[in-house]
């Protein structure tokens, strides 16, 4: 099937490539279009352009939206991956992840370097393999706890320890 999307692809545009041939479509081919485009004119799936068949939706890129449409968002890595990728694709938010400053960067460099679109998705592709592994390895270390520690001695025991009493 073909999948269409604007040209000068960045990272909603170069993520949702490797998350159709790795979890949709595996013969996918792809084609870059100018933005202005009428989507009545074109012959497949198009994605992340005004009007496309994905899209942003609400608070989720179109990277998030393939994954629920295509029933993906019960992978973990997957859908912490999509948190990355939304951060580093929208204007950053007080709650940017860490890594979404990262991927950004990175991408910006393959547009500034890499004129051909198809060129891009070859270098970015193992880059989103990376990016996979590494979610996958993130989502399977526990969470740490939130807050101060509980204590472990109940009231009377810690005021007793604290004045330095016997609890007698």
């Amino acid at each position: 099937m073909k999948w269409i999307t604007r040209r000068n692809i960045h990272v909603d545009r170069t993520s949702c490539p490797w998350l159709i041939r790795k979890f949709i479509d595996p013969n996918a081919e792809f084609a870059f279009v100018e933005p202005t485009v009428d989507l009545m004119t074109v012959d497949g799936h198009t994605f992340d352009m005004r009007g496309a068949e994905y899209a942003h939706a609400g608070q989720h890129c179109t990277f998030q939206v393939m994954l629920e449409r295509h029933g993906l968002d019960n992978d973990p890595a997957l859908v912490e991956m999509g948190r990355i990728i939304r951060d580093a694709d929208v204007p950053p938010s007080r709650t940017r992840r860490p890594e979404s400053g990262g991927l950004d960067a990175l991408i910006r460099g393959f547009q500034l370097s890499v004129r051909d679109d198809h060129e891009k998705l070859l270098l970015t592709g193992p880059l989103y393999d990376a990016l996979y592994a590494y979610c996958q390895a993130k989502v399977a270390e526990p969470r740490p706890r939130q807050g101060a520690p509980r204590p472990r001695l109940t009231y009377t025991r810690r005021v007793a320890t604290h004045l330095g009493e016997n609890e007698d």
